[in-house]
């Protein structure tokens, strides 16, 4: 690490702390922002890379711009293809639960229903409520690699097709007839769809990763039937204890994770209290399969069907 860091790094030297066994970790040391030394992204960087999901607590000086000024020091950002940002933002994806946001209460990789989804994410709490709403991720890696080596074989030559008009009701038991009415008339304006590699090689760590979640629509060349034990099995595999970590999110906490290894699910247990996070994307790459087949888009941003905005 570099001896002359930058003045946005604390006065002590970084510190790693792990949450879980397999997955997560806290970061200590280090203050976020646009003018962070070259060498402390890259120790976020490789944190990411090694345990997945890294958390920072009570950064709370940070704003929109300033969280949308440090995601560019990851990369590229990328607002999402179908919600608007925040207003007076560019890339800020807020999740606010009085608006029905925040309340997926399922497993997903982020945006998989486009060819290159995002490979970090950065989420920022603003307003968590007392007790609940919580958030859990898995490492797919780990998922992965514990499978046997049956499953593994199988896997490795399955796709599926992933979409953004999924069946949100049947992902949940709790959803609302607001919840639904914005995900019709929002989160599904537009129609996207992407066949992926249900393992995809990671391009930095060379970890073959498990490519499912809720997005996905079917497990292609199988039936409807064995699609979804098929899918059973291998999510089931992905959201096993032993590969999860759970995050008790506190005001001005920040999450970041690599999105190409991991599924989260944000929980749903907090009833009428107020939730409020806001998300900065950043591109990633088309997946590669294990054979060296790159996914493939089947439909990009076709406007939906008039009756899928009065569905209600």
């Amino acid at each position: 690490m570099s001896q002359d860091v930058g003045k946005e790094w604390n006065a002590k030297e970084p510190e790693i702390v792990p949450v879980a066994g397999r997955i997560g970790a806290e970061i200590r040391g280090i203050r976020l922002s646009k003018d962070l030394d070259p060498s402390a992204i890259e120790f976020i960087h490789q944190a990411l890379l090694r345990h997945k999901v890294v958390f920072f607590r009570g950064q709370h000086h940070l704003d929109d711009a300033e969280q949308e000024a440090f995601a560019k020091l990851l990369g590229e950002p990328v607002a999402h293809p179908t919600v608007p940002t925040r207003e007076g933002s560019n890339y800020i994806f807020e999740l606010d639960s009085d608006h029905g946001g925040g309340r997926a209460n399922s497993w997903h990789t982020d945006v998989t229903f486009v060819d290159a989804y995002p490979k970090f994410c950065i989420l920022r709490a603003v307003k968590v409520p007392p007790a609940g709403g919580d958030t859990v991720w898995a490492n797919t890696a780990a998922a992965y690699e514990t499978l046997p080596s049956e499953l593994r074989d199988l896997a490795d030559k399955l796709w599926a097709l992933h979409t953004n008009d999924y069946d949100y009701g049947a992902q949940r038991n709790d959803f609302s007839s607001e919840a639904l009415r914005h995900h019709k008339e929002v989160f599904t304006r537009r129609l996207y769809a992407t066949e992926h590699p249900v393992v995809r090689v990671h391009p930095e760590t060379g970890e073959r990763t498990l490519v499912l979640g809720h997005f996905v629509k079917k497990i292609l060349g199988l039936s409807s039937v064995d699609s979804a034990h098929v899918f059973s099995v291998l999510q089931g595999h992905i959201t096993r204890l032993e590969n999860t970590v759970r995050w008790r999110w506190s005001d001005g906490d920040v999450a970041i994770w690599d999105n190409r290894a991991t599924q989260h699910y944000a929980i749903n247990d907090y009833g009428e209290q107020h939730r409020v996070v806001r998300r900065v994307a950043v591109v990633g790459e088309v997946p590669v399969g294990v054979d060296g087949r790159r996914s493939i888009v089947r439909d990009h941003g076709a406007p939906a069907p008039a009756r899928a905005a009065q569905a209600i």
